[in-house]
Order: C-alpha cells, then structure tokens, then sequence
C-alpha cells in the first residue's frame, strides 16, 4: 500500500454499481504502484476499504495529488469531502479460476460456487469478470448438482425471512411474454383469500417491465425487510422490489449485468428465481411458463425440460413447486411498459368493461393454481374462487390496501409523444413478434422512463383493415420516440397480417 494518500474528489460520474477510481496518469501513487486503466485498486478511509476498478485521466480533470470516485465508490466507501485514501493493488481473486475452468466447459463444485458466489457478494468481482462468468454459465450449462449448489450459495450470502405461518405462498413467470403482468393481481387475489404472500420482484432483465417496475408506478416497492414484514402482517402480501430487502444480493448483481448482456441462461434462471423464494421464506410456489415462438421457451419440450428442473431443484430446497406451461405466442393485455402495464392492472382489478380479458383471465388461472397449490381449495375450485374474489371486489379492495400500506397509491403517467402503427395490408393478425415488440417498446424508453412502451391496438386472430392502428409506440421525449421508429423502419415484420391472393 502506498505510503501517499491522496485526496478524495467526488466527480459525480454514474457508473451504476460498479465502484471506479479515477487517477492522473503523472500521479506519483498510480507510477510507483504500477497501475493502468483496468487495475482492480483497493482503497481504504478511516479502516473502510472497497475494491474499484481504476480509470487513468490524461488531463487537468484532477489536481496532482487528488484522486476521484464515482458515484457508486463515493457511495460505498462512505466517503467525505476532504478524505484522503491509500491506495494499493487489490489481492487476488482465487475464485476467477473456477470461472476460467467453466469458461472451458468444466463443472463445478459447491465449494467452488461459494467462492465464486462469496466473491461476487464482497464486490472483488468487475463488471466485465462477472459477465465471464455469466457468459460461461450460458454457453456450457449448468448441471441440476450445480444448479442446486448456485442456488444453495446465493441464499447463503443474503438475508433469510422467516414468517409465522406453515405455508406462505408464491408466484413467478419465468418472463419473456410483453405485457403479462399478472403478478399484482394473483397477489391481491390470494391474499384477499386468507393466504399468505409477500412477493419480492425483480426489475427488468431483458423485457420492457418487470413487475417491480410496473409496481412502483403505482406505489412504494423499495422498502426495507421491517417495512415488508409489517406490510404483509397487516394484509397478508406485498409486491416490494427484492434488492431492497437484500435477499439473494448477489443474484441483483448478476441480472445488472444480464440485462446489459441480453441474456438469460437456464441453469442461472433457475438459480435466480429458487434463491430468492427460499431468502423471502416461501413454501409453496406456482411459476409460469409461456411458450411461443418468439418467447423466451420456444417449444413444449424446452418448458417440459425448464419446470422439470425447476421441480427438482425446489425438491432438493424443500419448496413445493407446481410449474404450468401457459400460451405465449402473443403480448398478454394491451400495455407493454411499467406505466401502460400498470394501468391494464387496474383495469383488471376494478372490472373496468375495457379490461383486456386475457390479461384478468390468465391471472385468475394462476391465482387458482397458487391457492390450490397452498392447500386453500381443493384442485378444480381454485380458479373459481379466484374469479369469484376477482369479480365481486374483494381483490381490489385488497390491493388498495397493500398500496396503501406501501406507501398509497400513485396515478400512473402518461405519455407525451406517440406514434400510431398502422396495418399496411387487410386480413386477419397472424403472428406478433414478441421479441421484436420488446425491442421497440425497450428503445422508446421503458423500462428506465416509465410512461414509455407500446399499447396494443389489435391482437392476434383480430383481422384488420389497411390503414388500421395496430399499436402506438409511447415515449417520453422527442429523441427516444425517434430511436424506437427508426428501428421500425427496419423491422416491419412486427405484426404479420395474412393477406388473401
């Protein structure tokens, strides 16, 4: 460690997560030390240390004995206006050498997953290194052993929940379905009916919304675990953000990077959703499958495979999971974006008569399974008694509730610039594209701006005239609303519409 400590700068560079150090290159730390751009620097105030990967300035950015932070280092290390750091090189990460053996195809084992999960938890993993890594698991696979102990790791490293109920219920899609935002509705469902279900989401990873996106335009979904926990005792669920509440930590870490990646490999889907539904304490758990061409399942076979090895992971976890292979081949409601998918649950829940009835249908569907799972009602009256609470208001009234206690209800924006997509030809919709409609939706801004996406006019099977609306694009500026067509422009082929010769 050098000798010379140099002074703190706040530079106020979002970086996202990743901690990074900037130096100049004549700094007398940065030549006696070695460093480069990409050494991986450890820093220490006051006896905090952090690990930061290091950028070299080439100009006046910096005064001679001055050293900056970004945001997330700042933030990390707790620094203050008028610190002064040591610095020095970071000690070696010895689990990088499991990453390189899996890189070559090679499994591995539990105790080399902890140390690769431990490592990653403690921030001595880069960016770039954790994308190795994920990089690794998607090309080589993951075996069901290896999956378990990845599992098994990442609820070792994070908070565990512990509820004062025998079951506590669950549920999840597997995602890869544009608008299929189910999940605040079989939460109001199920805990309008006695059972227990504190529901911790995830944001975005490669779709234009993810529940907690969506959720957090109608209320609070960053609370702590005592906020969780006085939540559902008073109304028996929640749909709170999971990196709030820091259960499975390392598994926020990795989906940051997923989501740059653009990927999502089976063996770490499994390890995702299971760590993080034992971490929240539940035992009972109901996860959608869709399965469609252009879905993240493509065939029947791949879903059978995917909920054969969520079933067996969730057996070696001792949590009960009941997989169902749902209709992907299409968006789910009219609303493709945290806001517009807000405003179909709403509909949804207050029985408004231009609710999008697939989205109400397939939640009661799931609602059902999830109750009947629970052990509530009997197989065959599940879904039932959840179209019964669904239609009488008891699921509204319940999830105002929760709201509520999250912190109320919010109005959901809307959009200030659209453009309409019209039908370049007459005859019935035979195709929709959900992938490249995420795209779309996704490039004119969501999930990051939350009025953004796209709102179906017209669904597959409907026939249509040229000329008309088959969905607008939303926006909530000139230039991201210009992105999103200009991709357009490109891929026509979003809605397929069969012509007659």
């Amino acid at each position: 460690m050098s000798d010379h400590p140099l002074r703190l700068v706040r530079l106020g560079i979002d970086t996202h997560q990743e901690p990074v150090a900037y130096m100049r290159a004549d700094c007398h730390v940065c030549r006696s030390e070695g460093f480069s751009a990409h050494s991986r620097v450890q820093l220490e105030v006051r006896g905090e240390s952090i690990v930061a990967t290091l950028n070299v300035v080439h100009s006046d950015l910096l005064a001679t004995g001055d050293a900056g932070l970004s945001e997330a280092a700042w933030s990390r290390l707790c620094a203050k206006e008028g610190d002064y750091a040591r610095f020095s090189h970071a000690p070696p990460v010895e689990s990088l050498a499991s990453v390189r053996s899996k890189t070559y195809g090679h499994a591995l084992s539990d105790e080399q997953l902890v140390g690769i999960v431990r490592d990653i938890g403690d921030r001595r993993y880069a960016d770039i290194e954790i994308a190795a890594l994920l990089t690794a698991f998607a090309a080589s696979g993951l075996s069901r052993g290896e999956v378990v102990g990845l599992t098994q790791a990442m609820i070792s490293v994070g908070d565990q929940l512990r509820w004062p109920k025998a079951v506590v219920a669950d549920k999840h899609c597997i995602g890869g379905l544009p608008g299929n935002r189910t999940t605040p509705i079989v939460v109001a469902i199920v805990a309008s009916l006695g059972v227990w279900i504190p529901k911790t989401s995830s944001r975005a990873i490669t779709s234009p919304a993810g529940t907690a996106d969506t959720m957090e335009v109608l209320t609070r979904v960053d609370l702590g675990v005592d906020q969780m926990k006085r939540v559902v005792e008073r109304e028996g669920g929640c749909v709170v953000w999971g990196g709030a509440v820091r259960l499975s930590p390392v598994d926020d870490l990795l989906i940051r990077i997923e989501r740059a990646l653009d990927i999502d490999s089976e063996g770490q889907l499994v390890a995702s959703v299971l760590s993080k539904k034992v971490a929240a304490g539940s035992t009972h758990v109901v996860i959608d499958i869709p399965v469609g061409p252009t879905a993240k399942v493509r065939d029947t076979a791949s879903a059978a495979a995917l909920a054969r090895l969520l079933e067996d992971v969730g057996d070696a976890l001792d949590l009960r999971i009941r997989s169902i292979i749902t209709d992907g081949a299409a968006p789910v409601g009219r609303g493709i974006g945290p806001a517009l998918e807000a405003l179909d649950v709403l509909a949804v829940l207050s029985r408004d008569s231009e609710a999008p009835a697939d989205l109400a249908a397939r939640a009661t569907s799931l609602a059902g399974a999830v109750l009947e799972l629970s052990g509530r009602y009997p197989t065959g009256e599940g879904e039932r008694e959840a179209s019964a609470a669904l239609a009488d208001g008891r699921a509204l009234r319940k999830f105002l509730a929760i709201c509520e206690a999250q912190g109320g209800l919010r109005e959901p924006p809307r959009a200030a610039h659209r453009f309409t997509v019209e039908a370049t030809a007459s005859g019935p919709i035979v195709a929709i594209d959900n992938r490249k409609l995420a795209r779309a939706a996704k490039l004119a801004g969501a999930p990051a701006s939350k009025a953004a996406g796209a709102l179906m006019r017209a669904r597959l099977g409907d026939s249509v005239a040229r000329g008309e609306p088959l969905f607008e694009l939303h926006a909530e500026t000139p230039g991201e609303l210009d992105y999103a067509r200009s991709y357009l422009a490109s891929h026509a082929n979003i809605v397929t519409i069969a012509t007659s010769r």
